[in-house]
């Protein structure tokens, strides 16, 4: 044993002994610190009188000469530094390549020269205007990277892809390339209240026209919203706001889907949320909070939003001049409004019919048909297998119609029916059970989104 062993035995018998005896009078040990602590700050307190005066220590000023550089070498060096200044602008009506140089600082004939005559480059200034452009120049304007974000050719990928439009430079060269990307969604919240109309609260709220139609088409079983909104119905919306390359775009307002939307109608709550049930395909859906699919096997109306203009009663009919009951409903809207089947189903007849001029009928399930007449278009034929939601022609003034209006009819096995009544009690499907557990974490996400922007519109902000 080395002679330092018996000391550190020593020394951990009086540590184990002093833990002991703290444990053993923890409360007294506390009593005479406390009493140490007061005594210690009696004794600073003094004590610190008799420190000397600050105003009374020796003070010392140091003065150095400092010689800066001298200017040129600092030119010098400022012009060896690579300076890039970016810009932002947005493509108008009759923008020619000489005026959107300028009002992006471009200095850069060669780059002028390019945009006129390379046939990538040249979508730059046709079609449609409002396309995002951003350049990137050197501190002289000389043409470094241009990147232009805007709508796709094909209008079926708005709400999927944007076009991006490359010219950079390589060298003393510009090179022009053009590729289909996807847009990049960002969660947005909206809340508001009814005073007039839906569009007008969503306006109020700055929430797209887009969004506010998805949330009378999501509602619409539940509510019509042609009749029964009331002045102090308030709403919120969960939506997606789409965005190219981290921008915003300008095209159908940069609004994508509804992810989640309550709306209180006189008193009632009205929930819906999307949903892909994985367990029922994977098709995506809007169910209520208990997973009760919103959609029901027919929609509340064959147009996206419209007002009524005649409804399921007697009335005077504006040809004939008598009364007679009213088979259906009429939708006043433009002459080309979309018109869609209300359900899925088979296309039964497609082509014209005395006072129905244009019209289609759609046979579904359990002995149920509907009609859609006075179109100015047909886009689908005899026999033809549709399915809710889907174009089957537009809006029109044919056959027996005093103005564009879409006459529309529900028939169950051959007695005609309020179409509206049909919808609201239509059947639904519910989450399915493997699905449901998924369902419930997405739900309960969407419904703390919901809350946080009725607090926002409570407190007079709008959350993003």
């Amino acid at each position: 044993m080395s002679p330092l062993d018996p000391l550190d035995a020593a020394l951990q018998q009086a540590a184990l002994r002093t833990g002991r005896f703290v444990t053993a009078h923890s409360r007294g040990l506390t009593a005479v610190l406390v009493v140490g602590m007061v005594g210690f700050a009696a004794t600073a307190f003094g004590i610190a009188p008799m420190a000397p005066d600050a105003a009374d220590l020796p003070q010392r000023t140091v003065r150095e000469a400092v010689t800066p550089d001298a200017l040129e070498p600092q030119l010098e060096a400022l012009a060896a530094h690579g300076l890039s200044l970016y810009r932002s602008e947005v493509t108008r009506s009759g923008d020619t390549v000489d005026s959107l140089l300028r009002r992006l600082s471009i200095v850069d004939a060669s780059a002028a020269a390019f945009l006129r005559n390379d046939p990538a480059a040249r979508a730059l200034f046709t079609g449609r205007t409002g396309k995002q452009v951003q350049a990137r120049t050197d501190a002289r304007g000389r043409l470094e990277e241009l990147v232009a974000r805007y709508a796709p050719d094909d209008s079926a990928l708005f709400d999927t892809h944007f076009t991006r439009l490359t010219v950079r430079r390589h060298g003393d060269a510009l090179q022009a390339t053009s590729e289909l990307a996807r847009l990049q969604p960002q969660m947005r919240l909206g809340s508001g209240t009814i005073r007039q109309s839906l569009f007008a609260a969503t306006d109020e709220a700055r929430i797209p026209d887009t969004v506010a139609s998805q949330v009378a088409e999501i509602f619409s079983a539940d509510i019509d919203f042609h009749r029964e909104l009331r002045r102090g119905d308030t709403f919120s919306v969960v939506y997606e706001a789409l965005t190219a390359d981290g921008e915003p775009v300008r095209w159908n307002q940069g609004a994508g889907r509804v992810l989640a939307a309550e709306f209180v109608n006189d008193g009632s709550v009205h929930t819906a949320v999307w949903f892909e049930d994985r367990g029922a395909g994977g098709k995506g859906a809007y169910y209520d909070m208990n997973g009760q699919n919103k959609r029901r096997s027919f929609l509340a109306s064959p147009l996206e939003f419209s007002r009524v203009t005649s409804g399921f009663a007697m009335r005077l009919h504006p040809i004939l001049g008598t009364w007679r009951q009213h088979n259906g409903i009429d939708y006043g809207a433009p002459t080309g409004t979309p018109v869609r089947s209300v359900g899925d189903g088979v296309v039964e007849f497609a082509g014209r019919q005395g006072g129905y001029g244009n019209v289609v009928k759609v046979r579904h399930s359990n002995d149920r048909t509907t009609v859609y007449a006075h179109l100015s278009r047909i886009d689908v034929r005899n026999g033809a297998r549709i399915e809710q939601g889907q174009r089957i022609g537009a809006v029109g003034a044919t056959g027996w119609a005093t103005g564009p209006h879409l006459h529309f009819e529900f028939m169950v096995r051959g007695a005609h029916v309020n179409p509206i009544a049909v919808a609201q009690s239509s059947e639904t499907a519910v989450v399915s059970a493997a699905a449901m557990p998924a369902f419930r974490r997405w739900s309960g996400g969407v419904r703390a989104q919901l809350d946080a922007a009725q607090t926002a519109a409570q407190r007079g902000d709008y959350a993003e």
